[in-house]
């Protein structure tokens, strides 16, 4: 694949500190946004008896966005690794996330052979890592409508997660998306 081809179209999005968005989220929402723990984890316990599954949508090398790569810390136009899933309760998307990192730095990762595997089932086995401040947006995603999948989102959230320090190591950018889907299952209210 290109990296013309995985570029997302360009545009400023609007992510901001999740504390900034706390006093237009309802404390529902403020449960899951500003979680630090697994959310593939919690994605699972709030399914229930609904099959928890990972759609790999596209993974491969090309370009981040302008604010993906500021987030990173990268120049815009270097190469990275990108990776688009959807985290589905019974062939339902819940949840859309991308993640972004730095080419460079994924010598021995083995990230690409994750496939519809979790990321956060590897994120969160590795010792030392260290998690960024998170931030929210209320931004639809729009590779996931790249990819036939309703994008109408409640919130989203990023943060850069660190292994090996954050000089040196491995830097990568996970943005996960909340779609109605979810909050229509799990009664959730609109903000």
């Amino acid at each position: 694949m290109t990296p013309a081809a995985f570029r997302q179209t360009s545009h400023f999005s609007s992510w901001r500190p999740v504390a900034a968005a706390r006093p237009a989220m309802s404390p529902s929402w403020w449960q899951w946004v500003a979680s630090t723990d697994s959310l593939t984890a919690r994605l699972i316990i709030a399914g229930g008896e609904k099959q928890f599954r990972v759609r790999l949508l596209r993974q491969g090398v090309g370009w981040p966005r302008e604010d993906e790569a500021r987030a990173l810390g990268i120049a815009p136009k270097r190469y990275a690794w990108l990776r688009e899933v959807a985290l589905c309760l019974d062939e339902t998307p819940w949840v859309v996330a991308r993640s972004v990192a730095p080419l460079t730095q994924l010598k021995g990762q083995r990230l690409e052979g994750l496939g519809e595997r979790s990321l956060g089932s590897w994120l969160f086995r590795q010792p030392g890592l260290i998690r960024g401040p998170l931030e929210a947006t209320t931004q639809s995603p729009l590779f996931a409508r790249m990819n036939g999948i309703e994008s109408d989102c409640t919130w989203g959230r990023r943060s850069v997660f660190y292994h090996g320090g954050k000089h040196g190591g491995l830097s990568l950018l996970v943005q996960e998306y909340f779609l109605r889907a979810m909050a229509d299952d799990l009664d959730l209210p609109s903000r």
